[in-house]
C-alpha cells in the first residue's frame, strides 16, 4: 500500500498541534503506521535551520533568503524522512509545507510566487501532498490564542519561537488570504476548516475527510 502525505496549514494560533496530535492517535488506533513531523524540521539538519528562522534572536533574513533556507530544510526533511516513509506506506503527517512558504513568504513578504513555484519543481520533484488542512482563524483572534500559548511555553524555552508572530497585522491578515487563495487554486487537494470551531468538531471533520480519502487510496 502505497502511503498517504497529510499537511497541516494555517496562520498563528489556528490549533494545528491540537490537530495533528488527534489525528495521529485515531489513526494509529485505526491499525496504521503514522509519522508526524514539522517544517522547518523534521530532521537535525532542518531543526537547525529552523532555529535561524522561527526563533527571536535567529536573525534578520530578507524574504528571498528566508526562501532559500526553508527549501535547504525542505531538501532535507523529504529525502531523509517524508520520502522514505511514504515509501513504506506509512501515513506522514507534517504541520506546514510548501504551502506555508507560499503563504509567508510569497503572500506576507511580497517574494515572488513564480520563483516559489521554480524551487518547488527543483527541491521537490512532483511530491504534492495528498491532502491538505487549512485551519481557518481571524488573524486578530490567531495571534491572541499564539500569545497565550508562547506565554505558556515561555519557563521551558531558550528562545521563544516567536519571529512571525511579531510582526504586524497586516502581515497576518496578508498570510490569512494567501492561504484561502491557495486552497482556492487546489480545491482538489485543500480543505478549508474553520478554527474558530470546538477541537472536537474540528477533530471530526478531520478523521472524515482522512477515511474518505484513505478508502480512494
Amino acid at each position: 500500500m502505497a502511503g498517504l502525505f497529510i499537511t497541516f496549514e494555517g496562520g498563528e494560533g489556528a490549533g494545528k498541534t491540537t490537530q495533528i496530535n488527534r489525528l495521529a492517535e485515531r489513526l494509529t488506533q485505526d491499525g496504521h503506521k503514522v509519522v508526524t513531523t514539522r517544517e522547518p524540521g523534521g530532521t537535525p539538519e532542518s531543526e537547525k535551520i529552523r532555529d535561524f528562522l522561527v526563533q527571536r534572536e535567529g536573525g534578520n533574513w530578507t524574504p528571498c533568503a528566508e526562501v532559500l533556507l526553508l527549501f535547504a530544510a525542505r531538501t532535507m526533511h523529504v529525502e531523509k524522512l517524508i520520502r522514505p516513509a511514504l515509501e513504506a506506506g506509512k501515513v506522514v503527517i507534517s504541520d506546514r509545507f510548501t504551502d506555508s512558504t507560499r503563504a509567508y513568504q510569497g503572500y506576507g513578504h511580497g517574494f515572488d510566487l513564480k520563483t516559489i513555484e521554480s524551487l518547488e519543481a527543483l527541491v521537490l520533484g512532483g511530491l504534492v501532498p495528498d491532502l491538505t488542512f487549512i485551519l481557518d482563524i481571524d488573524a486578530k483572534t490567531g495571534l491572541e490564542r499564539s500569545g497565550r500559548r508562547l506565554a505558556a511555553e515561555a519557563l521551558s524555552l531558550k528562545q521563544k519561537e516567536d519571529r512571525f508572530e511579531n510582526l504586524d497585522i497586516t502581515f497576518h491578515e496578508r498570510l490569512r488570504a494567501g492561504f484561502l487563495e491557495i486552497a482556492k487554486n487546489a480545491p482538489e487537494r485543500c480543505l478549508v476548516i474553520d478554527a474558530m470551531q470546538s477541537v472536537e468538531d474540528i477533530a471530526q471533520q478531520v478523521a472524515e475527510a482522512v477515511r474518505a480519502r484513505l478508502r480512494q487510496a
